[in-house]
């Protein structure tokens, strides 16, 4: 955490309150809470809420809203509660997504494990273990950014870029995750291959995930990898409703 909440006007679009200049997970919690307690203001002004890591965009029209009335608000609201330490949102989902580690199917495994000053298997059950809460969704649509990992592994992204990975892919960077939705070039490290599909078009709730729902990433083998994800129902992720 660093200082104290920020508001600052966004052109003519809204307001952005701000609850640090870096990622951290007292941070990060603000922005959840605060984004759901804004929604649950049901501001007739307000079209739309956003999040990134540490920051929650509220979408109002400045041009026929005085900027100081909704300020007002927002002020009014941060004063309710110490928001770094509020208890996370409601609703949200577990995930248990099955992952194989390394082999030809994600092959920067030993290449981010040495960065981050670990013996493959270790990295594997680091991992494995690891429960990761969705902090963000951005850069393509649906995309997850997953965290924090333990400081070991913060490591830097590539120098260089990764062409495509596949679909699923689990990829690390900066003691955090992503699932990839499809075909993406990257500069992060593919680590572990998912047969997860957050996005489907068709059904009633395109996105899977949404910010504040966590997973973990159990091992698996080549072969349960390949039973699982003929599974049309999220590459065979299993899900629980956390309190």
């Amino acid at each position: 955490m660093s200082g104290a909440p920020t508001i600052a006007r966004v052109g003519l679009t809204g307001l952005l309150v701000s609850f640090g200049s870096a990622m951290s997970e007292p941070a990060n919690r603000a922005a959840l809470a605060f984004r759901t307690a804004v929604e649950a203001e049901d501001w007739p002004e307000v079209s739309e809420t956003m999040m990134t890591l540490v920051s929650v965009f509220v979408a109002v029209d400045l041009v026929t809203v005085p900027t100081e009335e909704i300020e007002a608000r927002l002020q009014d609201l941060l004063g309710r509660q110490d928001w770094y330490a509020a208890p996370l949102p409601g609703g949200r989902t577990l995930w248990h997504v099955p992952t194989v580690y390394g082999t030809d199917l994600a092959p920067q495994l030993e290449e981010a494990a040495l960065v981050a000053g670990l013996d493959p298997d270790e990295a594997i059950r680091q991992l494995s273990n690891a429960r990761v809460r969705v902090l963000t969704l951005g850069f393509a649509p649906g995309q997850p950014y997953l965290g924090e990992l333990p400081e070991v592994w913060d490591i830097p992204r590539q120098q260089g870029l990764t062409k495509s990975v596949p679909g699923g892919a689990l990829v690390t960077a900066i003691r955090q995750l992503i699932i990839f939705t499809g075909p993406t070039p990257t500069g992060w490290r593919h680590v572990g291959q998912t047969g997860f599909r957050n996005f489907n078009q068709q059904a009633e709730a395109p996105f899977a995930l949404s910010p504040g729902d966590e997973l973990v990433f159990p091992a698996i083998g080549r072969a349960e990898f390949d039973r699982l994800s003929a599974s049309e129902s999220y590459g065979a992720a299993d899900r629980e409703a956390l309190p």
